[in-house]
């Protein structure tokens, strides 16, 4: 069985401002407080999992170890069909430079090997959120979310962050970064995942 989220504050385990902008937008209606990973001066764990689901748990663990919070961690990325679901799990490493990530560069190598490959159009891919919330005495809860799309190119748009310019969701005929915060919060895969979450934990 479930277990109920019944405290007023969470930790989100994340350093990304982008996510956990997201997230404090998706848990004000809830009257939780958020508070972020790099407010809390943790530092990030590493993340050794192949799986979303192992990362956003190490993740997850981690923060509540250090602070004693509960703690949520999210673990998402893209997959392009063409490209094996490359990146997947990666999709932030594509990203790392010497000086931080660098994702209009990690958009590039995507684009640039879906041509290598001469992948056919409309190039398939997907968004994955998955979410895991985890008390101090180890339990945890996990949800998954998704949105399906496809790869466009050029980029379009200058809102969101990570891959956002280059997804197009199904039905739409604008991208992520083409649409205003609500609008995109609405349709995400960490939407889809939170809303799991919501009546897993939360309702």
């Amino acid at each position: 069985m479930s277990r109920k989220f019944e405290g007023d504050r969470i930790l989100i385990a994340t350093h990304n401002a982008g996510k956990l902008e997201e997230m404090s937008e998706l848990f004000a209606p809830l009257g939780i407080t958020v508070v972020g990973a790099k407010e809390m001066q943790l530092e990030e764990p590493e993340e050794t999992e192949d799986t979303f689901i192992g990362n956003a748990r190490i993740k997850a663990h981690a923060a509540v170890k250090a602070t004693g919070l509960p703690a949520l961690a999210d673990d998402s990325g893209i997959q392009v069909a063409a490209l094996d679901n490359a990146p997947g799990v990666y999709t932030a490493d594509w990203a790392e430079t010497p000086n931080g990530r660098d994702f209009i560069m990690a958009m590039n190598k995507t684009h640039d090997l879906l041509e290598q490959a001469n992948a056919p159009h409309p190039r398939a891919a997907r968004f994955c959120a998955t979410l895991v919330l985890a008390w101090p005495d180890g339990h945890d809860e996990v949800v998954e979310g998704f949105v399906d799309g496809t790869f466009v190119w050029p980029m379009r748009g200058e809102t969101g962050h990570g891959y956002d310019p280059i997804f197009q969701p199904l039905g739409e005929t604008r991208t992520f970064a083409e649409m205003s915060h609500d609008e995109k919060n609405s349709m995400s895969h960490r939407s889809d995942a939170f809303k799991k979450l919501l009546s897993q934990c939360f309702e």
